[in-house]
Formats: structure tokens, sequence, C-alpha cells
């Protein structure tokens, strides 16, 4: 009888045709579901040099796939994955009682702040995989869209393939509207105001990412609006991004001159510390509400409540400028 640790079938090449409903679908997202367990860092590695081809020929990350389109996968050896650290009863509790709208097509949360939307980078388990975990009779959930880690609020999880391609084209052709809030620093001088600078994205020689304003970045605009002044010390504005750029709500707001408390990557390191000796120590940004129609037609708006640490920064702004 053969050696059973000679029985493990070496990688190959695969090759894979796109189906209708992957189409427009970006190639590194694609890869990430199709290749589960494959670290990101890899995939984004094969796809720069070029060992992944599409119809033959390289691309990028950012690459749309048409449907029809055929994708060379060289072999990959998957590495031995451990048993996914349990969701404790608390976080599985917090996240049903943060559904705040659900079919059998979708789920809309009220993500808490400091948990990522998904694992990896020394995370075990994000907000996809933790649902996942504590639905296990749901055959399909995927992420919509993302947040960053310490942003909470609105965040959309599709329940069938049908459901998240018709919402990707719905954020393409800016069909779904966001409505963020954030508590920014100093006394922001307009009620009403667009912020049209574009945004590229950039790598730091230690190999963070950031995003900065530059003239040859991609188009990015944001319409603010002042919902409470706290004096000259803090503002509470309501920010509506028409595009979708990373961080962009945060680099919009530092722009201005009038950054988001909390923010370590974007904000001042004094007006961040002043905040924090007074309590308010996450990043104060909020994905309020979501206004979008639904494939039959049904308008739908989602409105996501502050968490208390939010709602304790307010208080404690009030109290502070009374």
């Amino acid at each position: 009888m053969p050696d059973s640790k000679d029985q493990a079938p070496r990688p190959s090449v695969r090759f894979i045709t796109v189906a209708d409903d992957r189409d427009g679908q970006r190639i590194d997202n694609f890869l990430r579901t199709e290749l589960k367990g494959v670290p990101k860092t890899l995939l984004y590695r094969i796809l720069r040099k070029g060992e992944i081809r599409v119809n033959k020929k390289r691309v990028k990350p950012d690459y749309k796939l048409k449907a029809g389109d055929e994708l060379r996968i060289p072999p990959i050896r998957i590495p031995e994955q451990n048993e996914p650290v349990p969701v404790g009863r608390s976080l599985a509790e917090h996240l049903e009682s943060a559904v705040l709208y659900e079919t059998d097509a979708l789920i809309v949360m009220n993500k808490p702040s400091g948990l990522a939307v998904h694992g990896g980078s020394g995370i075990n388990n994000g907000l996809i995989e933790a649902l996942r975990q504590i639905r296990p009779q749901a055959r399909f959930l995927e992420l919509v869209h993302r947040l960053d880690r310490d942003t909470s609020g609105c965040i959309m999880v599709a329940k069938k393939r049908s459901m998240l391609r018709y919402l990707h084209e719905g954020l393409r052709e800016k069909r779904i509207h966001k409505v963020y809030h954030a508590l920014v620093s100093g006394k922001w001088p307009n009620r009403r105001q667009r912020i049209n600078a574009p945004l590229l994205r950039d790598e730091l020689k230690s190999g963070e990412r950031i995003v900065r304003v530059q003239p040859e970045g991609k188009e990015s605009i944001t319409d603010f609006q002042v919902l409470r002044r706290f004096g000259d010390l803090a503002t509470l504005v309501e920010a509506c991004p028409l595009t979708g750029r990373t961080h962009q709500i945060r680099v919009h707001s530092q722009f201005s001159g009038f950054p988001i408390i909390g923010d370590a990557k974007y904000g001042v390191d004094t007006a961040n510390a002043q905040m924090r000796s007074m309590g308010l120590k996450r990043l104060m940004l909020h994905a309020a509400e979501l206004r979008l129609t639904l494939p039959d037609g049904e308008l739908l708006r989602v409105q996501a409540d502050y968490d208390a640490e939010m709602a304790q920064a307010i208080d404690t702004l009030v109290n502070a400028t009374a």
C-alpha cells in the first residue's frame, strides 16, 4: 500500500473561463474568491510577475474581467491552514444584534469600530470570517464593499452572487448613496463645501500605504455639510463621497485643514493627543446611512446609530464647550 504522504497531488496549471456572472469583476477580487487560502501577498506577487495570464496576456490587479476571458493560473501550493479561531459568544451576539436589514439576498450591518472587515496581516477573524462561522447554513456570503478597521457603521454583505454583481454595478455607476458622519478637529467654516481633489495611492519606504492629493491622481469628490460645531474645538460633519477612493473622506478632511479626530495616519498628533486626554480615542468616522434601489425597485434606506464611544465623544465635546 503506498505511503499516505505520497498521495497529495502536486499543484498544476489551471485554466478558468470567466462566467457571465463574473463579468466586470476585478481580477484580484476574483482570485481572492477563487483561490481561498492563498495569502493575498502571494496573489499580488504572481499577478505583478505575469504568472497569471488573461487570454495569454499580462494584466494588472485592477483589470476588469469579461465574460469568456480565459485565465491561466500557475501551480500554487496552498499552505496548510489551521482551524479557524472560533468566534467568541460575545462577538457572535454583537454581530447578530448589529444586523440592520436582512433578506435572502442581502445583509446590512452596523460594523463595530476596531473590527476589520476581513482577516489577514495577523488578524484571524474579520467581520466576514466571523459571519460565515455564525451563519454556517449560508452558502454564499461576500463583502460588497469595505470599511477601514476603525470606521464603524453601515456595511453590506451579499448572500447571493446575483446581488453582489448588482451592487458592484450600482457602486460603479454611483447609484448607491453613502452618508458618513465624522468628528473633525477645529471649526469647519463653511456650512456646505464640495472638495474636488484627485487622490493618488502611494507606498512609503516602510511599506506603509498612504493616499495623497496629487494632480495626477484619480478624480475624487466629497460633499461636506456641517451638522454641529463645538466651539473652535471640533465639528461634526456629514460627508457624502461621490467617488469611492481609498481613504477618501479621511484625506479630503486633512486636505481641507480639518483632519478627523483619532486618525493616526492623516491626523495631527498634538490634536489627537488632546482629544485622547478627553477620552476620544478611536477614529471618529461612522458610516451613518446607505440609500439604494434594490433589484425589484424597492427604495432602501438604512441608518446606523453611533456606537457608545462616538456617542460619548459627542457628549464630551458638548460639555467641554458648554
